[in-house]
């Protein structure tokens, strides 16, 4: 990133009403970036700008669906010129549907893959036309370890995660071939402890849950914040989602069968859900500052707010050096044996 302090720097985050990004807003905030606020849902908005106020941050709420692309562009400009140039722009919106295929209608998947994939292009879109000119920024896609290995009953989602990869590493190709400056980065999480398990279209006859284990939104936000300060391509997030990147490479016909025996219980807890219950997939629920639901699911007493995988790879060069330090001791070790 360009020489510039954060106390001068503008991030805009999509999604970030409630879950990893509104927990991304508060860690923006924290080191003093003034924050656009991208959701549907304006009660989320107004509960996030508050806290980032109280953090003595500037934040700008920016209500709009992602899946419209003229919304997104005219967001962006807005946040401009409110806040300054885009340094960072976070794409992390998202919709899901919690059923089998076989039961899923052509407007579900529809709807999903507008917000949960062409969400992240027109995002995309709207950062690439103001850093491209100014040859800086930075572009986080929030991803997940379902963007390389998919289970039952989220294929919408699934699709819509792989749909982003491709399109990212179509796009990393573009600007490296034209020497742009302008970063591109995708943050691959695990299951994380977010309000959508509570709000989301599900025909489960049991409340949806993460797949265990669960990690705490704010593990999430601060692997989103570390990968717009450092040029890594990608970064892997928790030990299930390096788990399930390796075993796709290495064992996919064996995950499958697996997934098909374990997928669909680990998906739900034992609490029965009313067949007819709110969910958010054609309209945001929390319309209303009451109606807020924060960064955090209910799975407060099962989540970890920890990643030693995250803080490994954070320290990679290092690691490596020693590593290779140790290398070099036993190699010369072994020589003056001989």
């Amino acid at each position: 990133m360009n020489g510039r302090s954060d106390r001068s720097r503008t991030v805009v985050i999509t999604g970030a009403s409630a879950g990893i990004g509104r927990a991304a807003a508060r860690r923006f905030a924290k080191e003093g970036y003034s924050v656009g606020l991208i959701a549907r849902g304006r009660g989320g908005l107004e509960a996030a700008a508050a806290e980032i106020e109280r953090l003595g941050g500037q934040a700008l709420i920016l209500p709009c669906d992602v899946s419209d692309a003229e919304a997104v562009e005219q967001a962006a400009a807005e946040a401009e010129r409110r806040l300054g140039p885009i340094d960072v722009w976070v794409n992390n919106a998202m919709l899901s549907v919690f059923s089998p295929v076989k039961e899923m209608e052509a407007k579900e998947f529809e709807r999903v893959t507008q917000v949960t994939y062409l969400g992240y292009v027109y995002g995309t879109l709207a950062a690439l036309r103001r850093m491209l000119p100014r040859n800086r920024g930075t572009i986080v896609q929030v991803g997940s370890a379902l963007a390389y290995r998919s289970i039952p009953l989220q294929s919408a989602y699934c699709a819509a995660k792989h749909a982003i990869v491709g399109f990212t590493d179509s796009l990393r190709c573009e600007l490296l071939h034209d020497g742009s400056d302008v970063h591109l980065t995708a943050v691959h999480m695990p299951a994380v402890n977010t309000p959508q398990f509570g709000w989301v279209k599900s025909r489960l006859p049991r409340k949806a849950q993460p797949v265990p284990p669960i990690f705490q939104p704010e593990v999430a936000a601060d692997a989103i914040y570390w990968a717009s300060h450092h040029r890594r391509r990608e970064l892997w997030v928790g030990g299930p989602t390096v788990k399930a990147m390796i075993g796709q490479k290495l064992i996919p016909g064996l995950l499958d069968r697996m997934l098909a025996h374990t997928g669909y219980e680990s998906q739900q807890t034992d609490e029965q859900v009313a067949a007819d219950r709110d969910h958010n997939l054609w309209e945001p629920l929390d319309r209303t500052p009451a109606e807020d639901r924060g960064a955090h699911g209910s799975f407060d007493a099962r989540a970890t707010d920890n990643s030693v995988e995250l803080e490994l790879a954070k320290h990679r060069p290092w690691i490596l050096a020693g590593l290779a330090g140790v290398a070099v001791g036993i190699g010369a070790s072994l020589l003056r044996r001989r």
